[in-house]
């Protein structure tokens, strides 16, 4: 295991779960308790490597019978998932979460290979050359918004 983190190893684990399953629900303590960390790690993970530019969907409850579900989501069946694309990208967005969302859509076949790599030349930081990142940034959600609602239409 030399080499890995702690939290790829989770991750590591939780996707191998995915894998078999459509969704896992954890207990972030039963899960911290079992790689001997403590429960912000996995929350740290979660945060970060779980998100909806990643493809997944997770829906956290509180309290004593309180659990975590991380769901992957398959975007060719699931239409809303474009939509919360969409409000994710807001006004908006960096380059890096912009980079995350192409590559799901990659991952997921809703792009190719080319035409993943055309849309990330297009929304580089070197294409926008802005001097001020806020308008930089709202072109490229502007550019983004524009592609996945192309995506909707496409066949």
């Amino acid at each position: 295991m030399q080499g890995r983190n702690i939290s790829d190893i989770i991750e590591q684990y939780l996707k191998s779960i995915l894998a078999e399953a459509p969704y896992v629900e954890i207990k972030r303590s039963e899960v911290a308790q079992h790689f001997d960390c403590v429960p912000s790690q996995i929350n740290y993970v979660i945060k970060t490597r779980f998100t909806l530019q990643n493809g997944y969907v997770v829906e956290s409850k509180r309290g004593g019978g309180g659990y975590i579900r991380i769901e992957k989501v398959n975007l060719v069946d699931n239409a809303d998932f474009l939509t919360d694309l969409i409000e994710y990208v807001g006004d908006a967005i960096t380059y890096a979460d912009a980079f995350k969302i192409i590559q799901t859509l990659y991952d997921n076949e809703l792009l190719t290979r080319k035409e993943a790599n055309l849309i990330l030349s297009a929304i580089s930081k070197d294409t926008l050359a802005f001097t001020d990142s806020q308008l930089e940034n709202m072109v490229r959600a502007r550019i983004m918004i524009s592609v996945i609602n192309r995506l909707r239409y496409a066949d």
